[in-house]
């Protein structure tokens, strides 16, 4: 057993220089995940959900999975209910739901907040909406007048969530102007609709109501369906609460396109429509941005979202798609680009003329940074009857860092090939002489026995 004694410690040694020397040529290479930064400041109020229920008398029809629509209303809020995240403030908002006579005048002021907005008390919650019958009228615009107050005011966006299974039989007020008026008094307030019925006039209604805030609207067809949809509003109220998105118009060419800074924006894109936008970006820095667009209303299979970068002249420099990825609440999209920094000649020639040369009108001095266009398109097509006005809802996502590093950098020379193939070079060299000393030991061993 010396063959052993003395060949192994040679192979280790190969090992240990393999080992080191990948090490030594991997190690200088930064990490890139983004991970958020220590300490970040709290949010100043938590998300704020209130769901508005519907008892009206006709949610007595049994024809969801054999079950009454209010059935399944109950279930799936039992459900949304014990899965509440700790961070949210949850109400619930009744219509319909105490008055049993035929007064309509008395009906139509059948509104009350079942539960608070607030902390939930998921025992009370649950309890609360097991009591609930069918009973009465459909007053939508007065429930959501009263949601509204129920959220109360703020900086950041607060959510209704509206399940209803017919229009407003109390209009007025109709419920697309107080849609309207609440968008109107910029309160950040967006209401998501899901329709338990599925005739024309209550779909358009809803449609209407999503539209004027920013909404969704969802044709519910099963009790999964519901409690899905609802868990995912409830948790959307969680990741944009503490971000209030500007609106801002895109054109459709980019010379006239607003100029964006980091930040949160949204806007309405119609079908078959380009929106482009402008960020400058200096040398040394990187464009990361993201597009989320929500069909909200009844839209054709097969649709995808294309954000584009490109230069003043319209050369592209990168893309981002997503085709239809089975969500059927939104479809998103990202990219990131990176401006090559002014080398060495550059700069100074760029120094020289400092004094001279003004900034051009376009923004593209080295101060403002070079304008890159950005462009959202998507094959999203209405179906038959569906609303061409206004567009879809679309949330756009810009920020603009410090760039990845330069060409002559450890990360950049590994991905342009050559520290890779002098790695890889290496690498098989020491394997097969390691490979090499364990057979010529083995066949020893084998010769010595």
């Amino acid at each position: 057993m010396t063959i052993t004694r003395r060949r192994l410690p040679v192979a280790g040694r190969l090992l240990g220089v393999l080992t080191v020397t990948v090490g030594a040529v991997l190690g200088g290479i930064p990490a890139h995940a983004d991970e958020p930064a220590a300490g970040a400041a709290a949010t100043a109020e938590a998300p704020k959900v209130d769901l508005v229920l519907d008892v009206s008398g006709s949610m007595r029809a049994a024809d969801i999975q054999g079950k009454s629509r209010i059935a399944v209303a109950q279930q799936s809020l039992n459900e949304v209910i014990d899965g509440l995240p700790a961070e949210t403030e949850f109400g619930i908002r009744t219509l319909g739901a105490t008055y049993p006579g035929d007064n309509k005048a008395e009906g139509c002021k059948d509104t009350k907040q079942l539960f608070p907005v607030g902390k939930t008390n998921k025992v009370e919650a649950k309890t609360a909406v097991a009591t609930l019958r069918p009973t009465g009228w459909t007053p939508i615009g007065l429930a959501l007048r009263g949601a509204a107050q129920d959220l109360g005011t703020g900086p950041t966006t607060r959510r209704i969530v509206l399940i209803t299974d017919g229009e407003d039989s109390c209009a007025p007020p109709d419920p697309c102007d107080v849609a309207r008026e609440l968008a109107a008094q910029g309160i950040h307030l967006v209401v998501d609709t899901l329709g338990l019925a599925h005739d024309d006039k209550t779909r358009q209604q809803l449609l209407c109501i999503a539209n004027a805030t920013g909404g969704t609207y969802t044709d519910v067809r099963t009790q999964e369906q519901l409690t899905q949809k609802v868990k995912q509003l409830v948790g959307r109220a969680g990741e944009t609460h503490n971000v209030t998105p500007a609106k801002v118009t895109g054109t459709d060419v980019c010379e006239s396109a607003p100029v964006l800074s980091p930040g949160v924006y949204t806007d309405r894109e119609k079908f078959s429509e380009h929106r482009v936008y402008r960020v400058p970006v200096k040398p040394g820095q990187e464009l990361r941005a993201s597009v989320s667009v929500t069909p909200d209303r009844a839209v054709a299979n097969d649709y995808g979202v294309l954000l584009r970068a490109t230069d003043t002249s319209g050369q592209e420099l990168v893309r981002g798609t997503d085709g239809s990825s089975g969500r059927t609440d939104v479809a998103s999209t990202g990219l990131r680009w990176s401006a090559p920094a002014a080398d060495k000649s550059e700069k100074a020639e760029k120094s020289d003329k400092k004094s001279s040369a003004a900034p051009g009108a376009d923004g593209s001095s080295d101060a403002a940074g070079r304008p890159v266009c950005l462009i959202v398109s998507s094959s999203f097509a209405g179906q038959p009857g569906v609303q061409a006005e206004p567009g879809l809802p679309l949330e756009l996502t810009v920020d603009v860092t410090e760039a990845s590093p330069a060409p002559d950098g450890p990360a950049m020379g590994l991905g342009r090939g050559w520290i890779l193939l002098l790695v890889l070079t290496l690498a098989g060299l020491l394997t097969g002489l390691v490979f090499g000393w364990v057979a010529r030991w083995r066949i020893a061993v084998w010769r010595e026995n």
